[in-house]
């Protein structure tokens, strides 16, 4: 049974089934970067006493599944969500899905995903994918970051639907419900929580949130090469690498989709002031980038005095200050109607 659908690729996994999903029930206005804005998907945090592959947790989005919930309650679109205990209910209720005639999205960790290169397979549990059919022991899935479809035996998908560790799957199903025609209008109501939203998460007074938590971070790392050592330091900064530019999208790819989506924002709602600060997230891009360049470059021996650790916490401080202030002029935006 393959249902009918298709496939788009997308920079991140969630903007990307969200994108999907929504393109199938008919609601073909939704672009990766509106997706983004009005999932509110932006965010960081780090929390140095939580663990993932023996270094701290540090996110850059939003727990899973919240950008697509957030994207269809802003376009008053029903949707069902689910997570599991049983494996065998999971697998029930996805069969059920699939033949009613609903792709579905997954959440799923990567380490198991026999398709992704060995690379980038490591203790992720925040990927999504979309199941789309079922042929005999083969689920037929569409993941939004890859070129093409693929698939999966029943097996390797149970495995990765309940993959355990820190924010585990626990087998968590969601698509929408058919929706009614999405006006612009409520895209344009969408975008403007979406901005309000990011912005108060992003501007919290929480030392470890939002652009005060890149700060800390920034100031943290100046610190790791004398307390953690060389090697350990090292591997806490290819751990903000992995996050920030390969499996998590969240550093450079974040700002690029964000600035996009400012952008396309001012198709809905014309206020100049959106251009310009679009213009402050493609800066911060670069400077994530160029972040993740010196933490390569320490994490791999090349360089690794204390002044390239200051040099990289440094990079973290003018992105946090750069941040507060787009996010600050978003937070001040006079919206009309």
């Amino acid at each position: 049974m393959e249902l009918s659908f298709e496939h788009l690729q997308s920079a991140h996994c969630e903007n990307g089934v969200t994108r999907s999903l929504l393109n199938n029930i008919g609601v073909s206005q939704i672009t990766e970067p509106l997706a983004f804005g009005i999932g509110s998907g932006l965010f960081f945090v780090y929390i140095p006493l939580l663990k993932i592959n023996n270094g701290p947790v540090i996110a850059f989005r939003v727990m899973p599944g919240l950008i697509f919930k957030r994207t269809c309650k802003a376009l008053g679109i029903e949707i069902v969500r689910k997570k599991f205990s049983s494996k065998e209910k999971a697998k029930v209720f996805l069969d059920e899905c699939l033949a009613d005639g609903h792709p579905v999205g997954c959440q799923v960790g990567v380490y198991y995903l026999s398709y992704f290169p060995k690379e980038y397979r490591f203790h992720f549990n925040a990927h999504n994918l979309i199941v789309y059919g079922h042929n005999e022991d083969q689920y037929l899935i569409s993941d939004p970051i890859m070129e093409n479809t693929t698939i999966l035996s029943d097996y390797e998908l149970e495995r990765v639907r309940f993959a355990k560790g820190t924010l585990a799957p626990n087998g968590q199903i969601y698509y929408p419900k058919i929706a009614e025609v999405v006006t612009d209008e409520q895209i344009r109501k969408g975008i403007i929580t979406g901005i309000k939203k990011t912005a108060n998460d992003m501007l919290s007074p929480m030392p470890i949130l939002g652009v005060n938590g890149i700060r800390y971070t920034g100031n943290r790392i100046k610190k790791w090469r004398d307390s953690l050592g060389e090697k350990k330091s090292g591997l806490y900064l290819a751990q903000l690498v992995r996050m920030q530019e390969e499996i998590g999208t969240g550093g450079g790819g974040f700002r690029y989709i964000y600035a996009a989506f400012l952008q396309e924002a001012h198709a809905y709602n014309p206020v100049d002031e959106l251009l310009e600060i679009s213009k402050a997230f493609t800066q911060s891009g670069d400077l994530w980038r160029t972040a993740a360049v010196q933490a390569a470059g320490i994490f791999k021996g090349r360089i690794g005095t204390q002044h390239d650790f200051n040099v990289m916490g440094d990079y973290l401080l003018e992105i946090a200050e750069i941040e507060r202030r787009a996010f600050v002029a978003l937070s001040k935006i006079n919206w009309k109607g």
